[in-house]
């Protein structure tokens, strides 16, 4: 893969899996389970609201972004802009509830900095908005969670170039994957070849 840029989707497969993100954007292999499906659903019913504005806030949906230096590319769901200060925020939108681990801080800051890139304005924060709880949560764009997503995305960035796809690994977390037949992590971490021989020596031997 040459320098091209990097869809803000593949920061949180590669998150959630570099092995996921090898198959989607390395093999261009998808699948869809429900909960992507609900995913889906929700992102097109966000993606697709009108621009308004209440209460000073102008609510600006499915806002395409383009960062060349950051190497990125995607679309955001919302992006808040406050008309007194020009203050912007992304919201992202999820289906499901809030993580303990960065998978979602890493994707919103991404589109924080890509509009900090497009506009030469400073974002601070964003916020993701979870379906199932129905809970805001505000995300503040800290050095820290800044430097964690540079690393994601030029981990990200290396692993598209290779071409590779990393070795399977198995993980609870595989069960909620949409891919988990194309993968079939299960069946491909057992080494059967011993038992696949000597299952063929015992057939002869029964004939």
């Amino acid at each position: 893969m040459d320098e091209k840029l990097i869809p803000l989707s593949a920061l949180q497969h590669y998150a959630f899996c570099p092995r996921q993100c090898a198959l989607i954007h390395n093999e261009q292999l998808w699948a869809e389970n429900w909960l992507t499906a609900q995913g889906k659903v929700l992102h097109q019913r966000v993606d697709h609201g009108a621009p308004e504005t209440r209460k000073g806030v102008r609510f600006e949906r499915g806002v395409l972004v383009s960062a060349e230096r950051l190497g990125l590319t995607g679309k955001l769901d919302l992006v808040e802009v406050h008309q007194s200060t020009g203050e912007m925020k992304p919201v992202e939108y999820k289906r499901g509830k809030p993580k303990k681990d960065s998978w979602d801080r890493i994707q919103l800051c991404a589109q924080g900095l890509c509009l900090e890139e497009m506009l030469e304005h400073p974002v601070t924060s964003g916020a993701l908005w979870y379906w199932q709880t129905r809970h805001r949560d505000e995300i503040f764009f800290s050095d820290e969670l800044r430097e964690e997503t540079r690393q994601v995305i030029e981990k990200v960035r290396q692993l598209l170039i290779s071409g590779q796809t990393p070795k399977i690994s198995y993980a609870k977390k595989c069960d909620s994957c949409s891919l988990y037949d194309l993968c079939n992590p299960k069946l491909l971490t057992r080494d059967d070849s011993e038992r696949y021989v000597e299952g063929i020596f015992d057939e002869g031997e029964v004939d």
